[in-house]
């Protein structure tokens, strides 16, 4: 693997690194600049750090074989694998003013999205990301890896088949190949006629083949110049994509990345900016020594799946044997893993209830305790070798009540058939927001039959990162942990009658919902990681269980943590949407999305309407009364450990956007 443009890059600061970091070879640091001049109130002026990284891996480490593929890698003279991948640290200028904690955030298809508010600002929080997945394209904006190609005996990129699932919400005649602005493997062009695409309305109904002579892939943008060989391409179909539908595309291709070299260059880099003492390590403190004294792994939504299976695949002890990260923390990841550390791995990929159901995403285990296979009686648990190698982190799981249709996140709490309680480790908290979406929204959208739900959960996100901070740091116990149970009975099937649904005048329920199931990819998947079969073989009944939070009489989930906006409601606040029926399909579910319903106004609104729900005129004497309700909730999440002083003005904020529904 060439490296051209890094050792052309004459502004840069080079830092090679001691042989003792065998698994970083060199920091290159590329830029300092200043980083949010204009946020009031933070610890001192913060300062962006960006730069690349140069990582060896040796394919005969026992650190390094639950990389799938690393064998079939080039090595240098050493026999290691390099490859490299950008980094960016956002840190106080003057280190005595930063926190010994710093904050890992496992970016989401290379875009931060943690650690950089103004809250951490204030608190004088170190955030560390860097890249991890080859399909981010080349982008100034995002970060990203250059994993290893796996090869042949012949020296030559591998190839075999792939599966892409493509839909949309209006009609066109062009759709990407890759997922989310991702980049895809390439085509074996003598092959292509053989590729093969068909359609379907529904998940599960039965896939058409379309005509070879209907369809043809574009090229985009060939293999970028310092890239690994994937590429940006299209498919055209003059006959039209219909909104809704979903198309698979299986071509055979060339040149699959050793993905899981992400997760290695993860543990790596966290490893080193931990202890390495010298003048490599851009975060050192005013004595020259390693600043990160404990190290916070943070994920959301596909990060926080990557950070679930990082812990599964044993990453979390490093080459010496070394805790990597001391507190883990996904967040809205639901109960799956991802398509990280595979074969012609596709790490943008996900799989909800209506797309990307057949990904290998959500596979068992889902439990950070032990729990057994209901159906090959096997047991297993995410924190597995970890535990073996004493390097279990603590963790906090923290999902929103949309996880739960659209994410399996129920798994995460009982057995795989969904039929009794887990037992949840001391070492391990999980948290629910209820009346929450897998990312909250006040913006009007014509995509769901539901307004979006706009609760804002990030004051729990907050609140229980500092908690964690503490726990890791001098034992201090968070919260107690709040989520359904089978036991309490606030954990309960999901068909509208065991939930406690009532039904409301012109809003349609659910009649389906994210159930992962055990699928056959081939004989040697277990072993190699390698997709034999597209699409996947089905079992006819086999489906792991899956439950919801059971509903109040105003249809907001029980047994779970409410904001006060949920806990003193103006509103049923669901995990759930249907898709609107102009963007097709309309009895599926709307990917990742809640929904938003006020009650009446008044009890005259209320009769005229049908609407079984008490209005807000029945509710609360006037508005004043309701601020005051929302205050004292507020308060009451404070004193429990929930939330900071520094969040009720905020909150309060939120109430008073709600003023104008009291004027009757």
């Amino acid at each position: 693997m060439k490296y051209r443009y890094l050792w052309m890059m004459l502004v840069a600061m080079v830092f090679t690194v001691p042989p003792v970091q065998a698994a970083v070879l060199q920091v290159i640091v590329d830029s300092r600049t200043p980083f949010a001049e204009d946020v009031p109130g933070k610890v001192g002026p913060y300062e962006r750090i960006r730069g690349r990284v140069v990582y060896a891996l040796d394919p005969n480490h026992e650190a390094n074989k639950s990389v799938v593929d690393l064998t079939l890698a080039a090595t240098n003279g050493e026999g290691l694998v390099e490859f490299y991948a950008d980094f960016e640290i956002i840190a106080p200028v003057d280190r005595s003013l930063a926190k010994r904690t710093v904050l890992y955030d496992i970016n989401n298809r290379g875009r931060r999205l943690w650690g950089m508010q103004p809250f951490f600002l204030r608190h004088g929080y170190v955030t560390v990301s860097s890249g991890w997945i080859a399909e981010v394209p080349v982008d100034e904006r995002l970060l990203r890896i250059e994993a290893p190609v796996a090869l042949g005996e012949d020296g030559v990129p591998i190839v075999g088949l792939v599966r892409a699932e493509l839909s949309t919400d209006v009609g066109t005649n062009q759709l990407p190949l890759a997922s989310r602005g991702a980049l895809a493997y390439e085509p074996v062009i003598d092959s292509l006629a053989k590729a093969e695409l068909t359609k379907r309305r529904r998940e599960r109904d039965i896939p058409q083949l379309i005509p070879r002579d209907g369809w043809e892939l574009l090229l985009v943008k060939g293999p970028q110049e310092e890239g690994s060989g994937l590429i940006e391409a299209v498919i055209e179909m003059p006959g039209g994509f219909e909104p809704g539908f979903l198309y698979d595309l299986t071509y055979e291709a060339r040149g699959s990345v050793v993905q899981g070299a992400g997760f290695a260059a993860i543990r790596d880099f966290v490893s080193f900016l931990k202890h390495d003492g010298s003048d490599s390590n851009p975060l050192r403190d005013s004595n020259g020594q390693p600043l990160a004294s404990r190290v916070i792994g943070e994920g959301r939504s596909q990060s926080g799946r990557a950070l679930r299976m990082f812990l599964y695949e044993g990453f979390n002890t490093d080459e010496q044997g070394r805790q990597v990260f001391e507190g883990v923390m996904p967040v809205i990841s639901g109960g799956g893993q991802g398509f990280f550390n595979h074969r012609f791995a596709s790490p943008t990929r996900t799989a909800n209830e209506h797309t990307g159901h057949l990904y290998p995403v959500d596979v068992f285990p889902f439990t950070y305790g032990e729990e057994t296979h209901h159906i090959t009686n096997e047991p297993d648990s995410l924190l597995r070798r970890s535990r073996a190698d004493g390097t279990a982190p603590r963790v906090m799981h923290l999902d929103t009540t949309s996880e739960y249709w659209h994410r399996s996140a129920s798994l995460v709490l009982t057995d795989p058939s969904g039929m009794r309680d887990t037992v949840m480790p001391d070492d391990v908290r999980v948290y629910v927001f209820g009346g929450s979406q897998h990312g909250p929204s006040s913006r009007p959208s014509d995509r769901g039959q539901l307004p979006p739900n706009p609760n804002v959960y990030q004051p729990f996100l907050e609140t229980l990162f500092v908690a964690m901070d503490k726990w890791i740091t001098d034992g201090t116990p968070p919260p107690r942990s709040v989520y359904p149970t089978i036991s309490a009975g606030t954990l309960v099937p999901w068909a509208a009658e065991r939930t406690g649904w009532t039904a409301l005048p012109g809003v349609n329920y659910p009649t389906t919902i994210q159930q992962p199931e055990p699928v056959d990819y081939g004989s040697d998947f277990a072993e190699t990681r390698r997709i034999d079969h597209h699409p996947p073989k089905r079992h006819v009944s086999l489906r792991y269980g899956v439950r919801v939070p059971v509903l109040d009489a105003d249809n907001n989930e029980r047994g779970v943590l409410r904001m006060p906006a949920v806990s003193v409601p103006v509103a049923t606040y669901t995990g759930w949407n249907l898709r609107n029926p102009s963007i097709g399909v309309p009895e599926a579910l709307l990917g990742l999305a809640g929904g938003y319903l006020e009650f009446p106004k008044t009890e005259r609104d209320r009769v005229a309407s049908g609407d079984p729900r008490r209005s807000i005129e029945e509710r609360y004497a006037d508005f004043n009364t309701y601020l005051e309700k929302t205050m004292r909730a507020a308060d009451t999440l404070i004193l429990t450990g929930y939330l900071l002083e520094e969040h009720r003005a905020g909150i309060e904020a939120v109430s008073e956007s709600h003023r104008p529904l009291f004027a009757h």
